[in-house]
């Protein structure tokens, strides 16, 4: 099971993303603030103390400010970082947390989980890769783009990807390029997209004109997928 816990989507909620992965006791990112993710966490039956994995998609505080609230309850956590976080960081994380492993290129981390590997220049990024019956593939923002970081995902898989979770980055894009993005995605294999964060209201309406509110379900705190 796959559970929002942090989430701009929802009304009232501080702007950010964060997700738990029960079966892997797996952290994706920890929002814009920590006191507020560990409420969340709470509220949704999350116990801090279980997480086992703290994977972080990228370096913006929108997706970092709650590390050292779950840190302080749970030091023992292995960390998946980008190479791209500043090497300081990454040097006192060292001292408060179990483990930190550097991504740099696509790995597998454990099981049947994997980063795609940092992927841009400008703002570079990793995303997370469920190698499951139907492959699963968690984006932070998308700032290198969802399509195309669906096209590295499913060039080393060697399969389709199912589902996309995650920000899109659309929310300053034309309805010409989101649509464009909707549509490249479905010609790409994704069957089932859950656009969360920095996709955008306009965005959401023409993915589900596109690929229809089955299979595009908007994101929020606490939706499961």
């Amino acid at each position: 099971m796959i559970k929002i816990v942090f989430d701009n989507v929802t009304k009232g909620s501080l702007w950010g993303f964060s997700l738990y992965m029960e079966k892997y006791k797996l952290l994706f990112d920890t929002g814009s603030n920590g006191r507020v993710l560990l409420k969340n966490l709470q509220k949704e039956g999350v116990n801090v103390k279980e997480i086992e994995y703290l994977f972080i998609s990228h370096s913006h505080w929108d997706h970092i400010g709650g590390i050292d609230s779950i840190l302080e309850l749970n030091p023992n956590i292995t960390m998946f970082v980008p190479n791209s976080l500043s090497k300081y960081l990454i040097k006192d994380l060292r001292t408060l947390t179990k483990e930190v492993v550097v991504c740099e290129g696509f790995a597998k981390l454990f099981d049947r989980v994997y980063t795609t590997g940092v992927l841009g220049e400008e703002m570079p990024e990793q995303s997370l890769l469920i190698d499951a019956k139907e492959s699963i593939l968690i984006t932070g923002c998308g700032h290198f783009g969802a399509d195309r970081i669906v096209e590295v995902a499913k060039n080393e898989l060697k399969k389709d990807i199912s589902v996309l979770i995650g920000g899109f980055h659309l929310l300053s894009k034309s309805d010409k390029e989101i649509s464009k993005m909707a549509n490249s995605l479905k010609n790409l294999g994704v069957k089932k997209v859950v656009p969360t964060h920095c996709t955008g209201e306009k965005a959401f309406k023409i993915f589900q004109d596109i690929y229809g509110k089955d299979y595009c379900k908007e994101g929020g705190i606490g939706r499961v997928v």
